[in-house]
């Protein structure tokens, strides 16, 4: 893994002559550096320090990594979810607990965390930044003692430093002006569930630079061959000895008409001379494209990300009937870690010593688990007490997870169908 290398530097180490600089970018593997107008851009030297270069010989940045169908899925599935899903602070209240819609933090958590940024946005940007760099921060802006603004800080602009007092601070670089040391009281931080030394969570590019690599340089030969033109249908067969002008005439001829250099000139009709024969041949697609390699490299990325392969849309045996289970799957097993970072993180960040033994902060996964409204309705009915079991929602309760607003006589848990209250039956024995 190369990173902090100036363009001079990484031309070294590339082994590039002077005359090579002037050749495509592409063609030295280095990904999404045809986004830069040449070796000169002064964007170069800060691509180059967060790329890595992988034993494949694709370079691989952020960008380039994102370009890849099933990261991008992947990470846009979880932060897309993270950030629809609500984030309630709630409150206890002895055995009861219910939303602490007075508090200032239920606010900022659930309807605006900042001046530019709706609490989808906010939770989307930050899931994200977790999910890329293994971190995310936000400053934390407090009025008369509460917490009132939550402004996400830029990537890669915070360092945690823990001294040897076991005191933790973040050392912050702005755009302009010096190093600022926060206090951990004024930042926001949450990490990838996966830590090396307890401070910082690793970053899914670097863990995934080889398997990301490898599936870029397998889809830059599988468009290789598209570009190049390189496809080839058939040969031409002579039991005749052609001389070298018949043989040059031919081979100049069919490459101009039939050849080409791009995937257009495929498929025209050859007109032969010489006694010669056109045989086809019946080139495999799978050989061809490498799907075989490129669907193995997606597995491999389904792996790190933690999503199940239907779910990154590159897998069709498992739709109908499983798309309940795969639901659960993904919620029980990729999102729930990134559901206790965040909540955890609210509780250790925003709330006082005092507020975290009556507040907390929650997740309501059950917006991805609804399923189709007939099973809402068996789910909800049971849970109103049909059927004979003990109900444990209220109708009010029920009515809130439809938006519905509660009616009268509404907070009181249902008798069990078919049972009748205890004065009734006292009533029919005497």
């Amino acid at each position: 893994m190369t990173r902090g290398l100036s363009p001079t530097d990484y031309q070294r180490s590339a082994g590039w002559r002077r005359s090579e600089a002037v050749r495509p970018l592409e063609v030295h593997a280095l990904g999404d550096m045809a986004e830069f107008a040449g070796l000169d851009d002064p964007r170069l030297a800060g691509w180059i320090s967060d790329g890595r270069l992988t034993s494949s010989g694709a370079f691989v940045g952020e960008m380039g990594a994102l370009r890849n169908s099933a990261l991008f899925r992947g990470v846009s599935l979880i932060a897309s979810s993270i950030g629809m899903l609500p984030l309630h602070l709630m409150v206890r209240d002895g055995d009861r607990r219910e939303k602490a819609r007075e508090h200032p933090l239920f606010r900022v958590l659930h309807r605006r965390p900042n001046g530019y940024q709706t609490a989808s946005e906010f939770k989307s940007f930050m899931q994200m930044a977790a999910l890329m760099d293994g971190n995310a921060y936000a400053m934390i802006v407090r009025s008369r003692g509460a917490v009132r603004q939550l402004v996400p800080l830029k990537r890669g602009s915070v360092t945690p430093k823990l001294s040897a007092d076991w005191t933790l601070t973040f050392d912050y670089q702005p755009d302009r002006g010096g190093k600022r040391v926060l206090a951990a009281e004024d930042v926001f931080h949450f990490r990838s569930p996966v830590s090396r030394d307890g401070l910082k969570g690793l970053s899914l590019v670097d863990l995934a630079a080889e398997a990301i690599g490898l599936a870029t340089t397998a889809e830059r030969a599988a468009a290789r061959i598209f570009k190049k033109g390189a496809m080839v249908s058939g040969v031409l067969e002579t039991q005749k000895s052609l001389g070298d002008t018949a043989y040059s005439r031919l081979k100049s001829s069919f490459d101009e008409q039939y050849g080409g250099v791009d995937a257009e000139s495929a498929g025209g009709t050859p007109l032969l001379e010489e006694g010669l024969q056109y045989k086809a041949v019946a080139a495999s697609a799978k050989d061809s494209q490498h799907l075989e390699q490129r669907k193995f490299q997606m597995e491999e990325l389904s792996r790190f990300l933690g999503v199940p392969r239907p779910l990154l849309m590159f897998d069709e045996t498992s739709w109908g009937s499983g798309i309940e289970q795969l639901g659960l799957f993904f919620v029980t097993y990729c999102l729930m870690p990134w559901f206790v970072a965040w909540e955890e993180a609210v509780s250790r960040s925003l709330l006082s010593d005092a507020e975290q033994d009556t507040h907390y902060a929650k997740f309501n996964e059950g917006a991805l688990l609804r399923g189709s409204l007939k099973d809402q309705a068996e789910f909800f009915a049971k849970s109103l007490g049909s059927g004979g079991s003990g109900a444990y929602r209220t109708p009010n309760e029920v009515r809130d997870a439809f938006d519905l607003n509660p009616v009268e006589n509404g907070d009181t848990l249902p008798m069990p169908s078919g049972s009748q209250p205890d004065q009734t039956k006292e009533t029919t024995d005497g």
